[in-house]
């Protein structure tokens, strides 16, 4: 293990950094905690409880709806002969690289009056105007919950598709032996088996949904996200938007604590049990049904909007468009770059001093660092404000006091906040795969080097490193495009006259103008699409 000082000075480094990523959050909340009441109490009396009440039902309403798409397909894949379930068992993944704001200007443009679906109505039942039929309206509450639920519910059925293959399956077995019929044994012993991992699916997807916030703006559909960034900016309250932002953070943080309940309970089933799964034929006229059922969410998720995207890029696509995206994109990279660099290596130095210190807290780095998943784009934004921008006044301060060229915002007006706030949201990321990486190595070569007289910086660069590339690289490339789809932060934390290709996808979605964008929404599908190629490549190729 590590030498005593050695391991003082490690410890330092991994408490450093985990108190200066958590920072920026404390310094929220206490400018929330002193907000005017005045701003905050004519919130409260006239829209904030229409927001708080809109961000229980949108969260709510995509938790529920993701789990029924989730989880049936999820049992389909696994425990039946549906039809193509190979390819489905991938291509459900698919929405996840879909921007949910994407495909909510999409789908409107697609459904609206003016759009193909009803041009075509109107043309087949000659139906002259609006008054000649009913249409569902999709810029509403509703609509939204619809469209999120459509990206999200990959991550419910992709865990809930690892614990029903992982299951023990003599349980089931031994369930129908005392006369459960096999629908019975689905729902009263895998379903439960399968809880826990299920659970930990839901809270993410009602984290996401709870920050979403371009997507519920463009549906008008104010939720506390919008109300923070209309407090801030059309208020110019940043301590009133705090307040909110601590509002919405206890949300999270309830959520996080039924999350970990739920796996406080959390069964585990020996190494040794039986995989070999016991198929379930379906009728042929059940099998249409199920695979059309899968087939619906891959369609809706994934291949109607990306289709749309292209059929854009075809029609209004040009050489000139191109062009005039790379500085967006070059800064999107740059940026992802940097974020996703850094990231990977403070979770480097957190998750090796875990596995190679004596401290008995030494996880407590680990713990506090993969917080600020949790921490809406928008929050988080308001805390490298709240946290940046004194400092920034400082830095002149002293500047002026030994007559030297004031700086201006040196932190919080450049990518360092942007960068940094991606740091605090997407550590938690890298730490999961860089930790679960070391756990799969052994503990022998630990102490070997150190036996044979090799000290820790070699031991570190000729075992353990080379040993974590594929998780490295894994890690850098779910940060890196998770920074490439990030919106909210960059939206509120850019420079003046710094674009992004989100940011300028979501000004060309608010103009109604997204076939302008739609080349760059194909390129950050397209990156978005690359970790789930990569964590569905065969392992043996």
């Amino acid at each position: 293990m590590i030498a005593k000082s050695q391991n003082s000075f490690w410890r330092a480094i991994c408490y450093l950094i985990a108190i200066t990523l958590l920072t920026p959050l404390v310094v929220l909340l206490i400018q929330g905690g002193r907000a005017s009441t005045s701003l905050f109490s004519h919130l409260w009396q006239t829209v904030l409880p229409d927001y708080i009440a809109n961000t229980l039902i949108l969260g709510v309403g995509v938790v529920l709806l993701s789990l029924v798409f989730g989880v049936i397909s999820a049992a389909l894949i696994v425990y039946t002969n549906v039809k193509w379930k190979n390819t489905l068992r991938w291509l459900l993944m698919l929405p996840l690289a879909m921007p949910a704001y994407i495909v909510a200007y999409l789908y409107t443009d697609f459904f609206d009056y003016a759009g193909p679906v009803q041009r075509a109505l109107r043309t087949l039942f000659e139906w002259n105007s609006p008054a000649d039929y009913m249409f569902f309206d999709l810029r509403t509450l509703g609509g939204a919950v619809i469209i999120i639920t459509f990206v999200l519910y990959p991550y419910i059925y992709m865990l809930a598709r690892t614990a029903f293959e992982e299951q023990d399956q003599n349980l089931l077995r031994a369930s129908r032996t005392l006369g459960y019929s096999t629908f019975q044994s689905l729902i009263k012993v895998a379903l439960p088996l399968a809880r826990p991992a299920i659970a930990v699916a839901a809270s993410l997807v009602l984290m996401e949904a709870l920050a979403d916030f371009a997507t519920v703006q463009y549906f008008a559909v104010n939720t506390l996200t919008t109300a923070i960034y209309d407090t801030w900016l059309g208020y110019s309250d940043l301590a009133a938007a705090n307040a909110l932002a601590s509002v919405l953070m206890l949300f999270i943080f309830f959520v996080i604590v039924i999350e970990r309940r739920a796996r406080a309970g959390q069964l585990h089933q020996s190494n040794r049990v039986n995989k070999n799964q016991q198929l379930i034929i379906l009728p042929k006229f059940w099998q249409i049904i199920a695979s059309t059922f899968c087939w619906f969410l891959v369609i809706a998720g994934f291949i109607l909007p990306f289709s749309l995207l292209v059929i854009m890029v075809w029609e209004y696509g040009s050489y000139e468009q191109l062009l005039s995206l790379i500085p967006m994109g070059s800064n999107s990279i740059k940026i992802a770059i940097w974020a996703a660099s850094l990231t990977v290596v403070v979770a480097l130095i957190i998750s090796l001093f875990k596995r190679l210190s004596n401290d008995r807290f030494s996880a407590l780095p680990l713990h506090i660092t993969g917080m600020g998943y949790a921490i809406p784009g928008t929050v988080l934004a308001m805390a490298m404000m709240s946290t940046f921008a004194p400092i920034d006044y400082m830095i002149n301060d002293i500047a002026a006091y030994f007559n030297q060229p004031e700086p201006g915002l040196l932190l919080s007006g450049s990518i360092f906040a942007i960068i940094f706030s991606y740091i605090v949201r997407f550590s938690a990321i890298a730490n999961g795969t860089i930790d679960s990486g070391i756990s799969q190595i052994s503990k022998s070569l630990d102490n070997a080097p150190s036996s044979l007289g090799v000290g820790l910086p070699k031991m570190l660069t000729k075992v353990h490193l080379p040993l974590l590339k594929p998780s490295i690289l894994v890690a850098w490339l779910l940060v890196f495009v998770e920074t490439m789809k990030e919106l909210p932060t960059v939206l509120l934390l850019r420079p003046f006259n710094f674009e992004t290709l989100s940011t300028q996808i979501y000004q060309l979605i608010s103009d109604e103008m997204l076939e302008q964008g739609a080349l760059g929404a194909i390129f950050i599908v397209i990156l978005g699409l690359l970790p789930i190629m990569w964590l569905n490549r065969d392992p043996k190729a």
